[in-house]
């Protein structure tokens, strides 16, 4: 060999503790390409014996970090919901969750025009403010997060529930929230001061619906335990529980000013509740009378009778009471998936797992007087003529109101696949806006006028172009990594990389790898259409593979054979211009079906995975038998050749990947990978790295070498089917069963292999912390209500935070009183000592100061958990504390909220402690006349703004807030006729 010879050959080198072994692989110039070489067969092996290297080199890996989430335009776990942008018009805009993302699409131009960044959960629930300005989002993991619709930015957050959120909601004025998940809780929220009030427990399966009733301190929600309950946010307590629904209860609604409630369960009945608010009832001066008796009535008619009024009147009933009115039937069979109501409840929408969804219209009274006069003339109509007919006078006819007389039906829209979501909006002029969220990725939204006798609804908009209707099943790159092509079930679409926006969409068959039907199906891009459609396999064609002189490709069927095609050029008959095809020239028949093909990248051997669970190797110019590889327990799924053809790697069904050597077939080593089955597998270009996708909605990266794992990449939230990776590996786009398309970039950072596992396992820590249970509050039993918040990593770390700027605080009191014992010691003054750097680095504040400033930093809503971990040891030095601050007059409401806490929380022991009833009773009257005066500076501004609304309003005549923009409105609408009478004149 050589010296030039050796100076272009590419070596592989495996390291051991005395010796390396060099092998040299000769490259072979190839007569079709002659500028490009591919590497052969084994030449020759020198062995070098070296003394133990004195320091180990570390093999570098570059990190792959996620890009974009593209090809989702709506997931299916969260539901859709109108917003108003920017003072945009209402009924324009929707939003809807795009896995951890939020979209906001312009349904009139289908754009998105914001979007909500998410973190790593999945978004499961949707509700904007009745201001329109934030949106509330709830996620898999229990958090919820407040974004402004201004800025897409997110400043509120709450975390309190242990599992994914189910139903968000506010209240009338946007000042609380109300939340329910899967771990059978219901949370309050308090929005203004960023905290969570109460817990309430009672629900013994998911929570499907919360609702608050306006003006009254009333929750009502509902659950698939069946039941529905009336909580009393007052005392924090569930006063009723109707038990009248034989099955889950899905969807829920509050009609005719909240006198009445609509829930929808598992049948095709939607149950009608009438409510009556006896407190109201009461407070009016109506005396108090039984149910089903007068005060005419004896008290000694029938004791049984009495003693079972007196059960009806249980404490549940002092504040409401609840009876069925009847129920509406649907049309759809099957349980009810959602159910929603516009702004003024004046129109319910419902549907069920198929594509059709109901509308129903409430009526108002003077609509339901109008129908029930009506029927009663129709009544008299029928009693007179019956009375001529037999000639004898009858009673006056009666017509009993019915349920039927009051929520009537008022249209079925029939959507283009099945609905998952639902939202409708009440525009002026009578006009309902519909917005659906459909099962196959897609959003349509409809108008129609409720006004009409006969009303029919538009399609005004349908959201397609973003996303396929259905699973990607295969991925590829162009080779100049600008392109990137996904096949599904209906369609091919041709994305660019770099604005993830949708160059070509050519429909198709169902597409697996090449195509699911046994076709071979070619389009052109510059066109989109369909050149041919060539019968390739009497199966399904489960694998695709180009040959390496791109001549030509090999597809492998369920048909059990392995089929050669050629590219070429022939002329087409009808334009007479030369276009593409495949010529079959050589079949391989096997004897099991074939799953993976897959050509050496110097095309002398051809891998193909059987269904009897191992891989067949042959020589590809003869389709002679070289190598089979087995060990599989299950079938092999996916395969893939390094680029030098020294190893083949292999994914299965049984959840291990196995890397072989391509000599001799012998098994390198075997590794459990996913934890469901590994379906797909790709070698970095000139690398033995190779990435594995697995239905466990992971993306792992190996080394083929090392046989270790270097990287895991999260982000899909299903199955992930098909991955590619660009040709210079800069680039990979995976595909998943949540509809998304996800791109991934190599970055410059390099991974740190040991770093990597640490980072794992913490993660993993802070995962268990958080589905930990809360801590103990001492005294406290369980009960209905408890505390909002969770432990988690951040309230751990708050609380720590604390106790290092107690003990700082300690630190340097210490030295300060050091200090003055020296300076008496001394008899002089003494310079002072340096202060802690870190009250430096802050601005040379006191300790006290540095303390009550990491208070503050402590987010709102994790202060009280954070205060329920910290050890009572510090509380007592807290308290006196608190007491420097409220004579301050620092921060002095934030201090009240702890010390009310603490004083709650650690009241057996405060209390039992002698020293410290004297900090108690000095916290007791700081307290109070601090608080005091707030109260009273509070009270007077209150006083002054209320008298000058009085004087603005008093001296312009204008509803102050109220009036102004309608004004406005007039103002512009009078100068607009002024420019137009001008410009007419002239």
């Amino acid at each position: 060999m050589c010296q030039r010879e050796i100076l272009l050959l590419q070596h592989t080198i495996y390291c051991s503790s005395n010796f390396v072994t060099v092998v040299w692989r000769k490259p072979t110039v190839t007569p079709d390409h002659p500028n490009r070489s591919l590497q052969c067969s084994h030449v020759s092996g020198i062995r070098v014996t070296l003394r133990p290297p004195v320091m180990g080199l570390t093999k570098q890996y570059l990190r792959y970090v996620a890009s974009a989430v593209f090809g989702v335009i709506g997931s299916q776990k969260a539901n859709i919901s109108y917003v108003t942008l920017r003072g945009g018009e209402r009924g324009r805009y929707v939003a809807v969750a795009a896995c951890e993302q939020v979209f906001i699409w312009d349904t009139r131009k289908a754009e998105k025009v914001l979007i909500l960044q998410g973190q790593k959960h999945e978004v499961t629930f949707l509700c904007p403010s009745p201001d329109g300005v934030n949106i509330a989002v709830g996620y898999e993991d229990g958090a919820v997060r407040i974004f402004s619709l201004l800025n897409g930015e997110s400043n509120v957050s709450f975390n309190g529930h242990k599992s994914a959120v189910t139903v968000i909601h506010y209240d009338a004025l946007g000042a609380r929230l109300v939340t329910g998940s899967k771990d059978t809780d219901v949370i309050v929220w308090d929005i203004i001061n960023e905290c969570g009030l109460y817990r309430l427990k009672g629900h013994k399966d998911i929570v499907t619906q919360a609702l608050f009733l306006k003006g009254k301190n009333l929750l009502v929600t509902s659950s698939k335990d069946s039941f529905v309950k009336w909580w009393d946010l007052d005392t924090q307590h569930c006063f009723k529980t109707m038990v009248g629904h034989r099955s889950e209860v899905w969807g829920m609604a509050l009609l005719n000013q909240e006198n009445r409630l609509l829930t929808g369960s598992a049948d095709s009945e939607l149950r009608a509740w009438d409510i009556s608010y006896l407190q109201e009832e009461k407070a009016e001066g109506e005396p108090k009378v039984k149910k089903g008796k007068s005060l005419l009535d004896d008290d000694d008619d029938d004791d049984d009778e009495e003693n079972k009024e007196e059960l009806d009147e249980s404490p549940e009933e002092r504040i409401l009471s609840c009876k069925k009115a009847g129920s509406i039937l649907r049309e759809a069979r099957d349980r009810v998936v959602s159910m929603t109501t516009d702004g003024k409840a004046r129109v319910i929408a419902c549907h069920g797992n198929d594509s059709v969804l109901e509308l129903f219209t409430v009526l108002s009274e003077d609509e339901v007087q109008k129908r029930m006069t009506k029927k009663l003339k129709k009544a008299k109509k029928k009693a007179a003529k019956a009375q001529d007919d037999a000639g004898e006078e009858t009673a006056e006819p009666v017509v009993e109101r019915m349920l039927k007389d009051e929520i009537i039906k008022l249209v079925n829209i029939k959507a283009s696949a099945k609905i998952r979501w639902v939202e409708c909006l009440s525009c002026a002029g009578g006009e309902l806006k519909v917005a659906l969220l459909l099962q196959n990725n897609t959003v349509e939204t409809y108008s129609l006028k409720t006004s009409d006798k006969t009303p029919a609804a538009n399609k005004t908009a349908r959201l397609t172009l973003g996303g396929h209707r259905t699973d990607v099943r295969t991925l590829a790159f162009s080779s100049d990594n600008l392109a990137v092509l996904s096949a599904s079930g209906d369609t091919v679409k041709v994305w660019n990389r770099s604005t993830l926006q949708v160059i070509r969409t050519m429909a198709c068959e169902y597409a697996l790898c090449s195509l699911f039907s046994g076709k071979l199906q070619i389009f052109e891009l510059a066109s989109g259409s369909l050149l041919e459609t060539v019968d390739a396999h009497n199966g399904a064609v489960w694998s695709i593979c180009l040959a390496p002189d791109q001549r030509g490709i090999v597809t492998g069927s369920a048909d059990k054979t392995v089929k050669f095609w050629e590219f070429e050029l022939i002329k087409d008959q009808g334009t007479s211009q030369k276009r593409l095809t495949v010529k079959h020239t050589r079949t391989l028949q096997l004897e099991e079906d074939v799953l993976c093909v897959k050509f050496s990248p110097d095309h002398r051997l051809l891998a193909v995975s059987l269904l009897d669970c191992t891989v067949k190797v042959f020589y590809t110019d003869t389709l002679k038998f070289f190598l089979s590889l087995y060990g599989h327990k299950l079938p092999v799924l996916c395969l893939d050749i390094s680029h030098d053809n020294t190893i083949i790697a292999t994914g299965s069904a049984d959840r291990n990947l196995k890397i072989w050597g391509l000599d001799f077939g012998d098994c390198h080593r075997s590794m459990f990978a996913h934890d469901d089955s590994v379906m797909f597998l790709q070698f970095v270009p000139k690398t033995h790295l190779f990435f594995t996708a697995g239905k466990d909605r992971k993306i792992k990266q190996w080394d083929a070498d090392k046989f270790e794992l270097i990287q895991t990449l999260e982000g899909h939230h299903r199955e992930v089917w098909c991955l590619a990776i660009s040709p210079n590996g800069d680039h990979i786009v995976s595909a998943s069963h949540d509809k998304s398309l996800r791109l991934w970039e190599r970055t410059r950072e390099p991974i740190i292999l040991e770093e990597e596992r640490e980072m794992e396992r913490e993660a993993e820590f802070e995962e268990s912390l958080a589905k930990g249970d809360m801590p103990v509050v001492p005294g406290e039993t369980q009960g209905e209500a408890a505390p909002a918040a969770k432990k988690t990593v951040e309230t751990v770390k708050a609380a720590e935070r604390i106790m290092e700027a107690l003990e700082l605080y300690k630190a340097e009191e210490r030295k300060m009183e050091e200090h003055k014992y020296a300076c008496r010691r001394e008899g002089k003054e003494l310079p002072p000592p340096k202060p802690n750097p870190i009250l430096v680095a802050f601005g040379n504040v006191s300790p006290s100061r540095y303390v009550l400033d990491v208070i503050k930093k402590v987010r709102s809503s994790e202060l009280e958990v954070s205060l329920l971990v910290l050890p009572f040891p510090y509380v007592p030095q807290l308290l006196t504390m608190f007491n420097s601050y409220i004579q301050q007059g620092l921060e002095v409401e934030l201090v009240c909220r702890c010390l009310f806490f603490l004083l709650k929380i650690h009241f057996g022991q405060i209390s039992s402690n002698q020293m410290m009833l004297s900090v108690i009773d000095e916290l007791r009257t700081n307290t109070l006349s601090k608080v005091e005066e707030i109260r009273d500076l509070m009270g007077f501004n209150s006083a002054a703004l209320q008298f000058l609304q009085r004087e603005i309003e008093s001296k312009e005549d204008v509803m102050f807030f109220a009036d102004a923009t309608g004004q406005l409105k007039e103002k512009k609408k009078k100068r607009r006729k002024r420019e137009r009478a001008l410009l007419t004149i002239a």
